[in-house]
């Protein structure tokens, strides 16, 4: 359980310094980075956002508010997570997604916890925040944990490509906590995604500057992580990229933590981080896994 919990928290803080990093240059294309920085790999604020250095974006604190909701009620419970959602907008957070914003004002205004299906709503935002519900359900049955995943994306985004490319993330948080190999994770919960969904394919690609769609999100975060032998190898890659940068940096980091552990997160990061953001971190990280070995 020890090394589970170092996994689960590093999965936590990876979130973070994936979107701390990746901030920085969201929005930029690849040169443009390569010009202003060469390399991208600290963490310093500042981009389009005028980000303090460590400060994280929605995709740190939306999962937070969810983790909350989650502890609060024991459960994977749609209202209190529309409520954590509410009062997370209402606290003005420093970005925001119109698909995410238009699901919340959904709740708030007609207090339904699932916004209609929508060919358009294939955006990330389900899955940036995920993580809470992957370590919430940690060992529950393959249909528990699908159920929870439509439960807490339908809030805001209803759409089978985001729905499968969520859950195929949380697939792959979990097998890495419980200490799976990479060619595990390829040829499972990624391989059976994209056979499902072919947009998801992502070897013959081109995944520089990817938007805010999941396919797009997810085919670079899948090269970074498949690609790549370290954590920081990982994350630097795909921030690199730009585009959707703190987002594809943030869904990285979570797997990528899961997978290599505490460790190897470099220390320069979790130094560079806000040190309230990371607290809340490790704090729910161990909350949201001790409740789910109570559950099991």
């Amino acid at each position: 359980m020890h090394d589970i919990e170092q996994r689960a928290i590093a999965a936590y803080l990876g979130l973070a310094s994936g979107d701390a990093l990746g901030a920085t240059v969201e929005f930029m294309t690849p040169r443009e980075i390569r010009s202003e920085y060469g390399v991208h790999r600290d963490i310093i604020g500042g981009g389009w956002l005028g980000l303090k250095p460590g400060q994280v974006t929605d995709d740190t604190t939306m999962s937070l508010a969810l983790g909350e909701a989650i502890l609060a009620a024991r459960t994977i419970e749609p209202h209190a997570m529309g409520a954590a959602f509410d009062a997370w907008m209402r606290a003005k957070p420093v970005d925001i997604g119109n698909t995410v914003r238009r699901g919340i004002l959904n709740f708030r205004n007609n207090g339904t916890t699932s916004v209609a299906p929508n060919d358009h709503d294939a955006g990330n935002g389900a899955c940036m925040r995920v993580l809470p519900v992957a370590l919430a359900t940690f060992g529950q049955s393959t249909e528990q944990i699908a159920s929870a995943v439509a439960l807490q994306a339908h809030l805001t985004h209803n759409n089978p490509l985001s729905d499968a490319g969520t859950l195929c993330v949380v697939q792959l948080i979990q097998m890495a906590l419980a200490g799976a190999s990479k060619v595990e994770l390829l040829f499972g919960p990624v391989r059976a995604l994209t056979q499902r969904h072919p947009e998801f394919l992502f070897r013959q690609r081109n995944a520089d500057n990817p938007s805010g769609y999941i396919v797009h999100t997810l085919r670079a975060v899948f090269q970074a992580f498949f690609d790549t032998d370290t954590f920081e190898e990982c994350l630097i890659d795909v921030v690199n990229r730009g585009g959707d940068a703190d987002t594809t940096g943030a869904i990285v980091g979570m797997i990528g933590g899961a997978y290599y552990g505490l460790d190897a997160i470099p220390a320069r990061w979790l130094k560079g981080l806000d040190k309230q953001s990371a607290d809340r971190c490790r704090e729910q990280a161990r909350a949201l896994l001790l409740l789910a070995n109570q559950g099991s």
